[in-house]
């Protein structure tokens, strides 16, 4: 599978206006979470891709190897079947050494079609384990990120939430009618105040009928020493200042 294959949902999803979409989400919250399990879902499938595709390699490297090996045993056959050859025909049987000679041919042929095949896969191995390397790059960063996102989802719900627990206590406080507390103390102390008069102004009340009745006292007296003076001018006697 192609590197932009693995990743190609991956990327989609980075390059999407992410703050858009929290924006317009009635539960930002929610968004995040998503988000995250949709991301986590990704990284799973990428893995999935590159564990085949590094499957894949490991058994064209098993291929190689047993090309490599093969290539090794032919040559021997090769040269097993070349002292046969020299053996024969050093004891006179040209018929024995001919047919191992033919047979060293045929090894040393099966000995080079897998060189060849151990030279032809060397770039492709090599390609791949490159490409593996990088897949394998690829991936720890998109773990990083995951991380990261994790991270800053946590940050910000917590971030929301403290924010919309001070919306509720300065919403709480908006309703409270907040005063200058010497105010009611003033209040208070004008209602003693007035409570004050009410006794001053009974006191001086009770004060003013004492007085009265002090004064109609002294018109008796008056009305007593008139009576007095008047009969003493009848009787032809002084009235006395």
């Amino acid at each position: 599978m192609a590197k932009q294959t693995i990743f190609g949902r991956i990327s989609t999803l980075v390059r999407a206006n992410i703050n858009q979409l929290i924006d317009n989400a009635e539960d930002p919250q929610k968004m995040l979470d998503q988000l995250v399990r949709d991301y986590t879902n990704n990284i799973a499938d990428a893995k999935t891709a590159i564990a085949q595709t590094i499957g894949n390699v490991r058994l064209l490297e098993q291929d190689h190897e047993e090309d490599k090996k093969a290539a090794v045993e032919w040559g021997q056959k090769a040269a097993n079947a070349s002292t046969a050859a020299d053996k024969y025909r050093a004891e006179g049987k040209t018929a024995e050494a001919d047919k191992f000679d033919n047979l060293a041919k045929i090894a040393i042929g099966k000995q080079i079609a897998a060189e060849q095949e151990v030279k032809d896969a060397e770039p492709n191995l090599a390609s791949q384990n490159e490409a593996v390397e990088k897949l394998k790059a690829g991936l720890a960063g998109m773990e990083q990120k995951l991380e990261e996102l994790r991270s800053k989802r946590d940050n910000l719900v917590a971030r929301s939430k403290t924010a919309e627990a001070q919306s509720k206590v300065n919403d709480a406080l908006g309703n409270i009618d907040v005063l200058d507390p010497t105010s009611d103390l003033g209040r208070f102390e004008e209602k003693v105040r007035r409570e004050e008069a009410k006794v001053l102004g009974q006191q001086e009340l009770q004060s003013s009928s004492l007085d009265a009745q002090f004064e109609s006292l002294e018109d008796v007296g008056k009305d007593a020493e008139v009576e007095a003076r008047l009969a003493a001018l009848k009787s032809g006697g002084s009235s006395s200042l």
